[in-house]
């Protein structure tokens, strides 16, 4: 159990799942309801995850390096962040995704997800997290300053003037 503490991160300082705590290959059981437990996507150790961002370019993450084995649902009877965008999209037919820088590695989970459902993944695009005067990203919680507000102070001038 230690060896989850001191677990080997990704490339942006995400803990991986430990082996260690995976039940053996073929040990699970089917569910018609998942119940109170939290159920995690096994992923394909080694399988290199490759699209290409409308913003950023070509990417590329490698499973159980980049990221680990990561929950779909979690025992307070909801699914999480992973699975619920990628059912919406699914169920919505989304053909292209814009979404903030902070959420790219998440793309490669969602792209597993997409297959693992048989589903045509949609585009993606990550833009940059607007920030504040101290570099923090604008989170309501924390009582950022609102986009209003930046808007006034001119934050956005360069960015929304017309090319030329």
């Amino acid at each position: 159990m230690t060896e989850a503490l001191t677990a080997p991160h990704g490339s942006d300082g995400e803990a991986l799942f430990p082996a260690s705590l995976r039940p053996p290959q073929g040990s699970g059981s089917d569910a018609l309801s998942p119940g109170e437990i939290n159920w995690r996507f096994r992923v394909p150790d080694g399988r290199r995850i490759d699209f290409v961002d409308g913003r950023c370019g070509p990417q590329s993450f490698v499973a159980g390096e980049d990221f680990g084995d990561f929950l779909i649902w979690r025992k307070d009877g909801f699914p999480s962040y992973e699975l619920a965008v990628v059912a919406d999209d699914g169920a919505m037919r989304i053909t292209e995704v814009v979404r903030g820088q902070d959420l790219l590695l998440s793309t490669a989970r969602q792209l597993l997800l997409y297959e693992a459902l048989g589903w045509k993944a949609p585009a993606f695009y990550h833009c940059p997290l607007i920030t504040d005067a101290e570099g923090r990203r604008l989170a309501k919680r924390d009582g950022a300053t609102t986009l209003r507000t930046l808007w006034a102070e001119g934050r956005f001038e360069e960015a929304w003037k017309p090319p030329g």
